[in-house]
């Protein structure tokens, strides 16, 4: 617990340089010099599959508000490109994020986090109508950890650590720790990585259906753009379409789940795309989709 407190919450002395520089901004493009807290890229042959790397090497990715605002700014942009069907999000080989910033949010009162909706703008990630991939290597601790779980899949490196660490420093997880993760864990092992702040490694994390694969972490993010570029071979909009579904099969009842399904499903009948895939598949050639 001692290690895992002074990885998480020991923020204080590791982010005292990089504090300053650690202020909400607002960029019109998503080109890599517009940004200081992440880095961007188009990956894949195609060049449509979107890179995102948080770069706070320093702080070990601790997600300030800056650098969440230039990820959402980010998101915003590569939402609008047509170029761009997946998103991968990745951190560095020693940590995906290790959590919030501790020390911004240190002094917060419970009427100021009222009053500015703190932590509002975090669920930017998980309105993304695209799919998000998560590719994690090292630490996905409190904040982290729930980033990652606002995308889509999550791919983890061989050593990454998931946690919820906020009972060791006096608080609970705000972004979804406890909602997102017992509804992929279960009541039981939710409950046990929330109340003793204690990490599970990738394999277990995968055993547990929090991840969906695990790779050597020098392959891991070229195995997420992979995955990406798969993605991107299908139709755009029926690839929304298909991440809704899935979406509210998550948030509600089976029986509304499966009403929204069907409506969907049959949604599709309206599009070129639907008509492409079918009778390319009929005529068995490749299909030419066109987000129609």
């Amino acid at each position: 617990m001692a290690n895992l407190v002074r990885i998480f919450a020991g923020n204080v002395k590791l982010f005292s340089n990089a504090q300053s520089l650690c202020n909400a901004r607002k960029f019109a493009s998503a080109a890599p010099a517009s940004y200081e807290f992440i880095k961007t890229e188009l990956a894949g042959e195609k060049k449509n599959v979107a890179l995102i790397t948080l770069n706070r090497p320093k702080a070990l990715n601790a997600l300030c508000n800056g650098l969440m605002t230039e990820l959402s700014v980010a998101l915003e942009n590569y939402e609008k490109d047509d170029q761009v069907g997946v998103i991968v999000l990745t951190g560095s080989e020693k940590a995906f994020a290790a959590g919030a910033d501790i020390k911004e949010m240190q002094h917060n009162t419970y009427a100021q986090c009222i009053r500015g909706n703190f932590l509002n703008d975090w669920s930017r990630v998980a309105r993304c109508q695209k799919p998000i991939i998560a590719a994690v290597n090292g630490y996905a601790l409190g904040g982290g950890c729930e980033l990652a779980m606002m995308c889509d899949i999550i791919y983890a490196g061989e050593k990454a650590k998931f946690g919820q660490p906020e009972i060791a420093i006096g608080t609970i997880p705000g972004a979804g720790g406890t909602q997102r993760l017992t509804r992929v864990v279960g009541k039981s092992k939710a409950m046990e990585i929330c109340l003793t702040g204690n990490m599970i490694d990738a394999n277990e994390a995968e055993k547990t259906g929090l991840v969906s694969k695990v790779f050597p972490a020098d392959q891991l993010v070229a195995e997420a753009v992979k995955l990406g570029e798969k993605i991107c071979t299908h139709s755009p909009l029926t690839v929304q379409l298909c991440k809704e579904a899935v979406n509210t099969a998550y948030e509600t009842t089976l029986q509304e789940g499966l009403k929204f399904e069907k409506r969907t499903f049959h949604a599709t009948f309206s599009t070129k795309d639907r008509l492409e895939g079918m009778s390319a598949f009929v005529e068995k050639r490749a299909p030419q989709f066109k987000s129609e």
